[in-house]
């Protein structure tokens, strides 16, 4: 790969009448074709005002998001509707460092370490309610209960006393509703003027004004505490945000505390729902990975619930939560600002252009993933191995998402606990596809019951 060297050449362009009509009506299908129009080459889209460049392969992908990172900034257009829900993206916001420092303290393995045991209580507590509630046989949305389950599992370890179980569930509500709502949208058409109403948007504005509805107030009562001036007291995301200031001294406005505290949470809940409410859609596909799966969670628990010292022993569910991160990658879309000239493998990428790194796209080259639409766990069997760049589930690079960590340890816990003490069927409809919106969720809901497991 050449990097501003050689010779030079503008990329194959996808035009707008092929494009456009394409992703407003199929995102993903379209990306799809386009990924196999432009056979791993970089290839610009003609979104008319907006025109990214495509990039697909493993080598140019770490070029972007890590050899020359600094070049290829968190910003732009396509940022525009998270902004409205999280915040500005790190390469624009002035205080992502700080905030950065912050996440980092909680979910670092070692801090995570310290409450993995009080998750796995509280996601316990929560499999077993919901067993008792729905009653056997009794058809209920995933995702619902997955949101109620990982917002319980998480409260009082992030926010402590401060949020109430029922505003935790308003907030999970909250947050499905603004990530599924306009978000494909936005994203396609980020040019369009807020002023123009696109479907969906409606529905963003009064999700994001619920959340703001929730998280405010608890801020406005930590500072009437005086949390912010109070040495090293309360180790909630909220107080740790209100202490924490810059190199200059500079603490962060209320604005800046609700982001942080809404990203931690989008961070610690929208992946683990969104992955485990497919889980059961490929695990009724593949009954033998069911079987399996089933066969080391009891061997492992021996009837007990799962813990710390399980996890390590969960080598299957790991291996199969990674491959429904391949084939369901919740991030399916980066975008980056090219901020000066550059050329990857001989072609030029202008600045101020917006590159598009598709996860989803990398998930499926086949030289790199053979039978890429193949489920297949023991894709990440040890010893298995392949370009460092080709698995994208958490991004890459500087900016890589803090929460991978998290994100295992808390799958892994719900994994265990549901399937040691349920018997999960799923209850159509067949062939389910995603939806691109924030992040790769069912186009329709999906239904299962709960059995419970004999004796349990």
């Amino acid at each position: 790969m050449s990097v501003g060297v050689g010779s030079v050449r503008e990329p194959r362009t996808i035009p707008f009448h092929q494009s456009l009509p394409r992703l407003l009506r199929d995102p993903l299908g379209a990306i799809e074709q386009m990924g196999r129009e432009s056979q791993g080459e970089i290839t610009r889209v003609n979104l008319g005002m907006l025109r990214p460049y495509l990039v697909t392969r493993p080598e140019h992908v770490q070029h972007i998001l890590r050899d020359n990172a600094a070049n290829y900034r968190r910003e732009g257009l396509m940022w525009k509707p998270l902004s409205r829900l999280v915040g500005e993206p790190s390469g624009a916001d002035p205080a992502w460092p700080l905030k950065r420092r912050i996440f980092q303290t909680l979910l670092t393995g070692k801090k995570i370490a310290t409450y993995t045991d009080e998750m796995a209580a509280n996601i316990a507590d929560n499999v077993d309610e919901l067993g008792r509630r729905t009653g056997a046989g009794t058809p209920i949305d995933c995702s619902d209960e997955l949101t109620r389950i990982v917002y319980r599992a998480i409260l009082r370890i992030f926010i402590g006393d401060r949020l109430s179980l029922a505003d935790a569930d308003r907030l999970g509500d909250a947050i499905t509703i603004a990530t599924t709502s306009s978000f494909r949208s936005r994203m396609l058409l980020p040019f369009v003027p807020h002023a123009v109403p696109l479907p969906g948007d409606h529905a963003f504005h009064r999700a994001v004004q619920n959340v703001d509805d929730i998280i405010f107030p608890v801020i406005e009562e930590a500072r009437r505490q005086g949390v912010h001036e109070r040495g090293d007291e309360g180790h909630d995301i909220v107080s740790l945000l209100l202490r924490a200031r810059d190199e200059q001294g500079n603490a962060l406005d209320d604005q800046g505390v609700r982001d942080g505290v809404v990203s931690l949470f989008v961070a610690g809940t929208e992946t683990t729902v969104t992955a485990l409410s497919w889980l059961w859609v490929v695990l009724d596909a593949h009954p033998e990975v069911m079987v399996r799966l089933r066969a080391e969670i009891e061997d492992v628990l021996d009837g007990a619930r799962p813990t710390r010292e399980h996890l390590p022993r969960l080598r299957y569910t790991k291996m199969v939560l990674q491959e429904l991160l391949r084939i369901y990658s919740v991030g399916w879309i980066i975008p980056r600002i090219v901020a000066e000239d550059d050329v990857i493998d001989g072609v030029r990428m202008h600045r101020g252009a917006t590159i598009a790194v598709s996860p989803y796209l990398t998930h499926r080259v086949p030289d790199v993933w053979p039978d890429p639409h193949r489920f297949d766990p023991e894709r990440f069997a040890p010893g298995n191995s392949r370009h460092r760049f080709a698995y994208l589930a958490f991004g890459a690079g500087p900016h890589q998402c803090v929460g991978s960590v998290f994100f295992t340890v808390e799958a892994q816990l719900i994994v265990a606990s549901m399937i040691s003490r349920l018997r999960p069927t799923l209850h159509g409809p067949a062939g389910v596809e995603p939806q691109a919106g924030l992040t790769l969720k069912p186009r329709q809901p999906i239904k299962i019951s709960l059995n419970p497991v004999d004796g349990r």
